[in-house]
């Protein structure tokens, strides 16, 4: 299967995304958006910025775990990744929203 973007919306009515390797594994979970409108255009985000090295601001939680955030030009969140292990795991979390970022293929929950 090829990487995707799934778009849904939330039980309070509220849409997100979420960046989909080619394994089905969730590599990227964006933020709440108000309109599905803003939810693309944050998907459009992530196809703009994610080839960039700068714009990852790479992460460790309290819990000893390691994350990255995908930033916009303007430092907005655009998307977090899952927790790993290790900070080597995170760089493949990286390398892999970089790889897969570029999808146009984005499927809508009913």
């Amino acid at each position: 299967m090829s990487s995707r973007f799934q778009l849904s919306k939330s039980k309070d009515k509220r849409f997100k995304f979420v960046l989909k390797a080619g394994n089905s594994e969730t590599i990227l979970t964006s933020e709440l958006y108000q309109t599905k409108t803003s939810a693309k255009n944050g998907i459009e985000s992530v196809r703009t910025n994610c080839k960039l090295a700068k714009r990852y601001d790479l992460k460790d939680s309290r819990n000893g775990k390691f994350y990255f955030n995908l930033k916009a030009a303007n430092q907005q969140i655009i998307g977090t990744s899952e927790m790993y292990d290790s900070e080597r795991a995170r760089e493949k979390g990286i390398d892999s929203v970089k790889a897969n970022g570029k999808t146009h293929i984005i499927e809508e929950a009913a």
